[in-house]
């Protein structure tokens, strides 16, 4: 474990890079007694400290939900980060490519919540109950950390790898579609690049939102009403290029749009 004062120090260097658009070394090469407390500690850290700059705090991500992602990451558990208000974008938006660094695309739903959802007992019937619709949604992400080597310990740190979300398509109701089976073609520039189906994200989206709340419920935490939660990638990560048109295709809930420039 980190003492207090070194966690401070790596998220500062955190904050630095996301200003920057810096890429550093692993965190794990240089400090190997880190263990997964410490990153969200740190995680937490720099989150706050964007908060006291000016940021607002709308949601959560989880990432590794899905078997294709932890097979292209090797990292076998999920892990989550949060969402800022500057880091949502609707469909159409031209984002600045060097806003990011190591800059990939995945394919993910988002779930809009009515209610507080609060750990350690949550399941997928009070996710499901406390859902006010959930809505396509592409995540950019954004990695501050070299990524050969690194481990679940270097990805929280860096807020599990969240850089944006762009959101589109057609909100609905969760019991106007079975989740399990909505299903997305990932284009660039006109090309098919991958595609997936949602029940790959632990059999059913939902249950990654129970698995955040049970989570969070260990760091003394809970998900408020209105909170925007990034259910998990049910594609490979996607690098994209400035200039790259990305486009989502979801069944029965139409599409997502950005441009990198």
């Amino acid at each position: 474990m980190l003492d207090q004062t070194t966690r401070e120090t790596i998220a500062e260097e955190l904050v630095r890079a996301d200003r920057e658009r810096a890429v550093l070394p692993r965190l794990t090469a240089r400090y190997p007694e880190m263990q997964i407390e410490d990153s969200y500690a740190i995680q937490k850290i720099w989150s706050d400290r964007r908060i006291a700059a000016g940021a607002r705090l709308v949601g959560h991500k989880i990432g590794l939900t899905s078997k294709v992602m932890q097979v292209a990451t090797g990292i076998t558990e999920p892990d989550y980060g949060v969402i800022h208000d500057d880091m949502v974008f609707e469909s159409g938006s031209v984002l600045e490519f060097d806003r990011f660094s190591n800059v990939r695309i995945e394919v993910e739903l988002a779930f809009v919540l009515s209610k507080p959802l609060s750990g350690p007992n949550t399941t997928i019937f009070d996710v499901l109950d406390a859902t006010a619709y959930v809505v396509p949604a592409l995540e950019v992400l954004n990695s501050h950390l070299e990524l050969e080597g690194r481990t679940i310990v270097d990805t929280i740190s860096d807020n599990a790898a969240m850089g944006a979300m762009v959101i589109g398509g057609r909100p609905v109701k969760v019991d106007e579609t079975d989740l399990r089976w909505v299903s997305s073609l990932l284009y660039r520039n006109e090309t098919i690049e991958d595609s997936g189906v949602a029940g790959a994200i632990l059999g059913h989206p939902a249950m990654g939102v129970a698995w955040l709340a049970n989570k969070l419920a260990q760091h003394g935490q809970s998900l408020d009403a209105g909170e925007i939660i990034l259910a998990g990638s049910f594609t490979k990560p996607m690098w994209v290029e400035r200039g790259d048109t990305v486009h989502a295709e979801y069944s029965g809930l139409g599409s997502v749009t950005c441009r990198f420039v």
